[in-house]
């Protein structure tokens, strides 16, 4: 498991890790999609190629894609570990979605972030996800 920095930020620090990241966030979620199909045509193909020898041209597909997936994870496992360095939180690859530590008042709250927003607009509780995200301005009901 990555080991996350805890770091609290202001909403303009947040957002300017955000921006910087975005290159990098994107990247991932590239990868990781680009994985989920591997790994599909990978059960496929395992199926298919069941007592088959290593000439067999499946054969060989599936060994090329395991070696695509492999590098995949290892780009995505160091591209998660990063941004977590940062202090930023990956929290789904298929949205691109960031949280960042905050404060609102004296209570610990997560700053979220899609990769698709031009700025963090959206925050929710710890226990809570992507779908209890509300708009900041109720930050300032404690």
């Amino acid at each position: 498991m990555a080991h996350v920095k805890l770091t609290l930020f202001s909403l303009d620090e947040a957002n300017a890790l955000a921006k910087a990241l975005k290159p990098q966030l994107a990247h991932l979620v590239a990868a990781h999609s680009e994985l989920t199909k591997i790994e599909t045509a990978v059960a496929a193909l395992s199926l298919a190629v069941a007592g088959a020898d290593a000439s067999n041209p499946d054969a060989i597909e599936l060994a090329k894609l395991s070696e695509r997936r492999n590098a995949l994870s290892r780009t995505i496992g160091d591209g998660v570990r990063a941004i977590h360095e940062r202090g930023a939180l990956v929290k789904d690859l298929e949205r691109g979605l960031l949280d960042f530590y905050a404060l609102s008042g004296d209570r610990l709250i997560f700053l979220c972030w899609q990769l698709d927003e031009s700025e963090i607009s959206h925050w929710h509780t710890l226990e809570g996800g992507f779908t209890s995200r509300q708009p900041l301005n109720r930050t300032k009901r404690d």
